[in-house]
């Protein structure tokens, strides 16, 4: 039988406004404006803030739905969980959307009417085996088994790399229904600009995963500035974690983000767990010389396009600045390898591929 081609035209996603996951959204959201798709952005976690309110409106074919509820991680979130759900099957109700597109597990066992395809950019269970070198304890157990039904109960599964699939089957696997699409940005967003012998890092600084109070231990015989953007306000406890020997320069908007990337030589990344780290691939195409963490992910990415050190070992970033400094032929091959590395991960690729899947599940759908 015959199947005529269905296009795509409304998505229902499910985003939150912390870190990476709103980044992607706002990505792929963009990539689909071109494309005639309508995006109904359905939030949760907590409010927008102003300036994330104002890159929705400045997109067409988005339509926000914001809420407050919980993500699955978050302390005793059950209830919310439960609501939420209801509260997105009424959307899908009012929307008839093609495609169900969930940044999260466990809304995937809902009682959707269309394809659901669910992409998995971290969890609990695979962030405590990088952070602390140890399986979750039993308190998560509720957690595993639900993000384990979620995953299962997809049409499909999209990992961020090929590392975090390999963890996704181990903690909640096997899973029969998992594919890789990599992470990508809009290439002609950054640029590259005089660059200054400095240091720069960003990320969560109160996250234990992103690592950044290493940059205060490093002996850093030449000086460099230290430049660190990010949020440095625990939220569970208030606390302001505060970094010896470096400037802090708090949660910025993107293009001051972008300018210190095209002013910097050297990008650090020394996250013990990273999915996928899109700070590394904005910070190649920006031109920087890259330092990453050596883990399985990261080499995964860069392979040669980039210097490691143990995430533990403050001494190893310091040996690789002094190298760097002492052989600049060695850093303008380095940063060619990463520019030319980071060609790989474009915004394009990646909306084609989450294209491509949309209309398999949707035909697949229709045939059954």
């Amino acid at each position: 039988m015959m199947v005529k081609e269905q296009t795509i035209r409304k998505v229902l996603m499910t985003a939150d406004p912390v870190g990476g996951v709103w980044t992607y959204s706002m990505d792929l959201c963009r990539a689909f404006e071109a494309a005639g798709i309508i995006v109904y952005l359905a939030t949760m976690g907590c409010c927008l803030s102003e300036s994330q309110h104002a890159e929705v409106k400045s997109l067409s074919n988005v339509q926000l739905h914001e809420s407050s509820y919980k993500l699955e991680w978050m302390e005793n979130p059950w209830d919310d969980v439960a609501a939420s759900g209801e509260w997105l099957l009424n959307l899908e109700r009012e929307i008839n959307p093609d495609i169900i597109h969930l940044n999260g597990y466990m809304h995937a066992v809902l009682n959707w009417k269309a394809p659901v395809m669910v992409v998995a950019h971290s969890c609990v269970l695979s962030w405590w085996q990088g952070v602390l070198n140890e399986p979750a304890p039993s308190s998560w157990d509720q957690y595993k088994e639900r993000v384990a039904a979620g995953l299962k109960a997809a049409d499909v599964v999209v990992s961020i790399s090929n590392t975090y699939a390999t963890e996704l089957n181990r903690l909640y696997g096997p899973l029969e229904n998992i594919t890789v699409v990599y992470n990508g940005r809009n290439t002609n967003t950054f640029y590259t600009t005089d660059k200054k012998h400095q240091v720069f890092a960003m990320g969560r600084i109160w996250d234990e995963a992103k690592n950044l109070t290493i940059l205060s231990k490093i002996s850093n015989p030449h000086n460099l500035p230290i430049l660190i953007a990010g949020d440095n306000t625990d939220p569970n406890t208030g606390e302001k974690i505060s970094i010896d020997n470096v400037q802090l320069l708090g949660k910025l908007p993107q293009e001051k983000i972008r300018q210190h990337l095209a002013e910097s030589c050297y990008y650090v990344l020394p996250a013990k767990y990273e999915p996928f780290g899109l700070s590394a691939l904005e910070a190649a195409l920006s031109g920087c010389l890259l330092l990453l963490a050596e883990n399985p992910t990261l080499k995964e990415l860069w392979g040669e396009a980039a210097l490691y050190f143990h995430p533990d070992k403050p001494e190893e970033i310091d040996a690789l600045l002094l190298q760097v400094r002492q052989d600049p032929a060695r850093a303008i091959e380095m940063i060619k390898r990463s520019t030319e590395s980071a060609r790989a991960y474009t915004l394009e690729h990646m909306a084609g591929k989450y294209l491509q899947l949309y209309h398999h599940l949707v035909q697949t759908n229709l045939v059954s």
